[in-house]
């Protein structure tokens, strides 16, 4: 018989309310443990994320096989005293903080649930941001203004701006000749945006522009008119969207308030 076994992955896992299953009843026992019917609902519900099409009746009879297998191998481990290995320690401090984690994060973003309307404002100022444009284009990236005006010069004597990429710039693109392929208007930082909105295809700036990154010699190679996405296309990367500015919000209260050294 092919033993199933299910490892839970903490980060995922949705929190379960209480209220999930209201009458308790013993759905397996092994050895002195019992699992209530509680338990069991969370545990179903959390495993059916993971086979939605799966029919309950199908997925009971896995689902309890799986339990009794767990709480037989859990059961071996503390009977062996793994929780004392020092690896074990450290995996099962590990997977504690992780659910914690999730925890506290779910409730940071329960104090003020994402709205329709904000999605709808967010989806809005998103298209008026990237504009009616997206363009196609290279640049190098250097530390200096006067690395970024000694590249110009060699652009203007005839120099190839896609090997100038390779050799110079220090941006992850340099490998494919400093090619971004094509993005929306906005997507880039505001510096970056500006001066190529004002440039016309086939041409490179002709002065460095400074962005927080560095200083950057820009090529645009081609421009085409964008058609936004539907709202329904990109509503949950919205919802993530705001949801990472949530908890990147808490997370900064956090650390304002805390006393933090870093050796």
């Amino acid at each position: 018989m092919k033993l199933k076994i299910y490892s839970l992955g903490f980060c995922g896992l949705l929190l379960i309310s209480n209220n999930v299953i209201a009458e308790k009843k013993i759905v397996v026992q092994v050895n002195d443990t019992k699992l209530d019917s509680v338990f069991y609902g969370k545990y179903k519900l959390m495993r059916k994320q993971q086979n939605p099409k799966l029919p309950d009746t199908q997925l009971d009879k896995i689902l309890k096989e799986e339990l009794v297998n767990r709480e037989l191998l859990y059961q071996a481990a503390l009977k062996d005293k793994l929780e004392k290995n020092k690896d074990v320690a450290f995996n099962l401090k590990v997977s504690q903080q992780e659910v914690l984690i999730n925890a506290a994060m779910q409730k940071a973003l329960q104090v003020a649930p994402i709205t329709e309307a904000e999605l709808k404002k967010q989806y809005g100022i998103s298209i008026a941001n990237n504009g009616d444009k997206e363009y196609k284009a290279r640049h190098i990236i250097v530390k200096t203004e006067k690395e970024a005006k000694d590249i110009i010069e060699e652009l203007n004597k005839g120099g190839d701006f896609a090997k100038l990429a390779t050799d110079k710039s220090t941006g992850p693109s340099n490998k494919k000749g400093g090619d971004l392929g094509w993005f929306p208007g906005g997507q880039m930082v505001p510096e970056f945006s500006k001066a190529i909105a004002k440039m016309k295809k086939g041409t490179y700036s002709k002065t460095p522009v400074k962005t927080r990154f560095g200083w950057h010699v820009i090529k645009l190679e081609n421009q085409r008119s964008a058609t936004p996405p539907a709202f329904k296309e990109v509503k949950d990367r919205i919802r993530s969207h705001l949801q990472n500015k949530i908890l990147s919000e808490y997370v900064a209260k956090l650390r304002k308030s805390a006393k933090i050294e870093i050796k």
